[in-house]
């Protein structure tokens, strides 16, 4: 494949101000971000959103429905990812672990697609990991992962399925075993969050060789090995994601200024090993969107 796709993910839930003043943090700098991004390479914009007043991860439907709007305003072609992670967070509390302690944020499955189904973006987030996610676990039940995917395909919207593990890629398979989805999955392998996959070349060609065989994908790291996995995963035949939400560092020693200079890098990094990246229209057309 000489062509590939990059999404840039543009905030996250877990970086913060303190790491990187130059987080993205209320709608009006979410969008600049994207569209900068936009300009410098992206065809995709990962997004989550956050409460501007506290900074903290936020689900309410008007912050995305503002930052939507707002790319909308001066580009119709850039493809918007948003996310269902918020709401399978367990954190048992320290007395008695079956009492929800005060980080558990656990949802009803369709409290976690309201802002899907109310904007109905290109591309929506559907985690499968069930996992140990630093001092908490992440919980996703198959029934759950079944009722979110159904309602985000229900919508028009095409899932992203997210691969934390090789677990993650086991129930990949049983759900298409089921045909339950629509079209040929679109994976992304997610390297480097702890206690799941390592972000080594060696996992990343295990992680591939699991997928279902039409699956389109896209391998990333985070932290110090963001940017090394654009290249393997590129070299692999995947797509790439960098930004924000995945590291806060352009280099050794150097913080990120903006996610559109981490883009800027990882257009660099391609086209040195001789990858053009997409459009957002060609990868509009590429996945029927």
């Amino acid at each position: 494949m000489s062509a590939l796709f990059l999404t840039a993910a543009l905030l996250g839930n877990f970086s913060t101000r303190a790491q990187n003043a130059n987080l993205p943090v209320t709608p009006q700098e979410i969008a600049r971000d994207a569209l900068a991004s936009a300009q410098a390479g992206a065809a995709i914009v990962h997004i989550h959103v956050r409460d501007p007043a506290t900074e903290l991860p936020s689900m309410d439907t008007a912050l995305y429905r503002e930052v939507v709007d707002r790319i909308r305003d001066k580009n119709d072609d850039l493809i918007i990812n948003l996310t269902t992670g918020n709401g399978g967070r367990y954190d048992p509390s320290a007395a008695d672990p079956a009492i929800a302690g005060p980080k558990t944020n656990l949802l009803m499955p369709d409290d976690r697609v309201q802002h899907i189904l109310a904007i109905r973006p290109d591309i929506a987030t559907l985690d499968l990991n069930t996992m140990v996610f630093g001092e908490e676990v992440v919980i996703n039940t198959l029934p759950s992962i079944r009722r979110m995917g159904t309602l985000i395909q229900e919508a028009g919207v095409r899932p992203e399925i997210e691969l934390f593990d090789s677990g993650d890629v086991a129930i990949l398979n049983t759900l298409m075993a089921e045909a339950f989805f629509k079209e040929p999955p679109l994976c992304s392998i997610v390297t480097g969050v702890r206690f799941g996959f390592v972000p080594l070349p060696e996992t990343l060609l295990y992680a591939r060789g699991l997928l279902p065989r039409n699956a389109i994908w896209t391998g990333f790291g985070t932290g110090a090995m963001a940017f090394p996995m654009v290249a393997q995963s590129a070299l692999l035949g995947g797509n790439i994601r960098i930004g924000m939400e995945d590291a806060i560092w352009l280099s050794k020693g150097v913080k990120a200024p903006s996610n559109r200079a981490m883009v800027e890098k990882a257009a660099r990094i391609v086209d040195e090993l001789g990858f053009d990246l997409e459009t957002p229209r060609q990868v509009r057309t590429r996945l029927g969107l």
